[in-house]
């Protein structure tokens, strides 16, 4: 089979400058740069918290023993929506709320809340349920699904999808930059006052990099707004938000 890098040569590539919509058509050549590819499709498991909630640490915890795991892309989004009870969170973003709300009307949920963790961006549970949330993690990396490919070129400033049999309505496709480890913060105010609160796999930025039709393109990455963050890029359908495919660099 050909890769990604061979298929978009093969005819026009549309490459998709950064932006929820702005985009230009250039021509992509498969000689200029080297590639790097992930074969396997991982489980995205996103966690919805805040460090004003007081059940959400528990939660955290679970998510950073999942980020350990082969297989498995782990996101911590931090939400602003606690921040009233005395404590502005240190990671909080609107961004993060707001995609957290894309879910709840997906998923037809009556409210937001933390800890809150969403799987393959089809399948939600309260970060209290750990056991069964660890069980459908397992469940999920052993289906057999073929999608498209994501190959990141290892200039890191663009990323190609493969083609594939695009969902009704066709997908989008996300960037989600992550600073990858532990990261604690000492909470002053609110529920947690006097705790330190431990987060794994932090997300700093969310960017909505175009769309995915089921024919081959190349996306053109932003640059970061801090340095040493690692990537993720997920393939999502519009109509569901299932998570089509997803690679990390």
């Amino acid at each position: 089979m050909k890769g990604i890098w061979g298929l978009i040569t093969a005819g026009a590539a549309a490459v998709v400058m950064s932006g929820a919509a702005s985009s230009s058509a250039q021509t992509a050549s498969a000689g200029s740069g080297s590639r790097v590819s992930t074969p396997v499709e991982p489980v995205v498991v996103e966690l919805f918290t805040a460090q004003g909630c007081s059940g959400c640490p528990e939660a955290n915890a679970l998510l950073e023993g999942l980020a350990e795991r082969p297989g498995v892309i782990a996101l911590t989004y931090a939400v602003d929506y606690w921040d009233y009870l005395g404590w502005p969170d240190t990671f909080a973003q609107p961004a993060f709320a707001e995609r957290q709300r894309a879910y709840q009307d997906r998923l037809r949920l009556r409210d937001v809340y933390t800890p809150q963790v969403i799987i393959d961006g089809s399948r939600q549970f309260s970060g209290a349920r750990g056991a069964e949330i660890e069980s459908v993690v397992e469940e999920e990396a052993e289906r057999l699904i073929f999608m498209p490919e994501v190959e990141f070129r290892e200039t890191g400033d663009r990323v190609g999808v493969g083609s594939g049999r695009a969902p009704e309505g066709g997908a989008e496709v996300w960037l989600v930059r992550y600073r990858s480890g532990p990261q604690i913060v000492q909470v002053g105010e609110g529920e947690n006052r006097g705790i330190e609160v431990r987060h794994a796999n932090v997300v700093r930025e969310v960017t909505r990099l175009g769309e995915w039709r089921g024919r081959p393109i190349l996306l053109s990455l932003p640059e970061p707004s801090e340095d040493g963050l690692h990537m993720a890029v997920l393939v999502q359908a519009m109509d569901d938000g299932r998570i089509l495919a997803a690679a990390t660099r």
